[in-house]
């Protein structure tokens, strides 16, 4: 929070190191369990605590020494939310206080656009902002594998392909359609697919703001089932070499270039129980391979 001398509307941005306008250097953040006590009564107490700030926000005057005081608490009180996001980018080998500085950008713009009567939850409002700002600096600041420049140049004219295909189908293009548009192989396109990673460019993809749904952190005291998706995603990227070559592809299809299983089922020439199927196990061997309860 600002100091008592910091200016009216002055902005701070909380989360690392020492000194005025900056935290103490915390503990990797790790959400509670929704059976501990103690972690539920954190979470009530930071929701009611949220609640609380955001209608006095919406009484004081943008630009006032007020209003600056309750936006800093509003940043202090969410931060929890900022390294939650931040730790699932460790593996990345950025400072991970740098990486919670870059996510704290995120949460400021959520909580300068979040509308309380709207009735969704503050946590699943701001967490695809938050690791979306993550995901920007990753994009334009960090490139960890070297991938050939025609492959690149091919990446650019798959992501192009898509957008335009997008647009005229009113859909995802499927992997022959991209194939096809480009006249090269299905498997440059997954391969083109897989080197986009290289650069951390995947779309983020969106959490649903659905009517009254609870927020992602039990360690704020929210559950959020909308980004189930986004966890299997990480999940997919870090553990698809384990799987045959089919139910890798029935992966990808599905969960990078956001095919429907009818869709997946049409282009294998499967019936789509049958991929249902192959998914379903897919994730239970995946589970079980991590070591991920269910």
């Amino acid at each position: 929070m600002p100091g008592a001398g910091a200016a009216p509307g002055a902005e701070t941005v909380p989360g690392s190191g020492t000194g005025p306008g900056r935290t103490q250097r915390s503990a990797p953040f790790r959400p509670g369990r929704a059976s501990d006590p103690a972690a539920r009564k954190r979470g009530a107490d930071t929701r009611a605590l949220t609640q609380l700030l955001f209608s006095q926000l919406k009484e004081v005057e943008p630009g006032t020494a007020e209003h600056a005081r309750v936006r800093s608490a509003l940043i202090e009180a969410n931060l929890p939310l900022v390294r939650y996001a931040a730790a699932r980018f460790r593996s990345r080998n950025e400072p991970m206080e740098d990486v919670v500085q870059v996510g704290t950008i995120g949460l400021i713009n959520a909580i300068d656009r979040f509308d309380p009567d709207r009735g969704v939850q503050f946590p699943t409002f701001a967490m695809p902002t938050v690791v979306g700002e993550i995901k920007r600096y990753f994009r334009d600041n960090v490139r960890t594998v070297h991938v050939p420049r025609r492959l690149h140049e091919l990446w650019v004219q798959v992501n192009s392909a898509t957008e335009d295909l997008t647009t005229a189908h009113g859909r995802s293009p499927t992997t022959a359609e991209i194939a096809e548009r480009l006249r090269i192989s299905e498997d440059e396109v997954l391969a083109c697919i897989e080197a986009g990673r290289s650069y951390h460019a995947t779309s983020l993809e969106a959490a649903q703001e659905g009517d009254g749904l609870p927020g992602l952190l039990d360690r704020l005291g929210y559950e959020d089932p909308a980004l189930d998706g986004v966890e299997h995603r990480d999940l997919v990227r870090h553990l698809l070499v384990q799987l045959p070559e089919r139910e890798q592809r029935i992966l990808l299809l599905r969960y990078y270039s956001n095919l429907t299983q009818s869709q997946i089922s049409a282009e294998l020439g499967v019936s789509q129980m049958h991929v249902s199927r192959l998914l379903a196990r897919s994730f239970a061997r995946l589970r079980s391979a991590n070591r991920i309860d269910p």
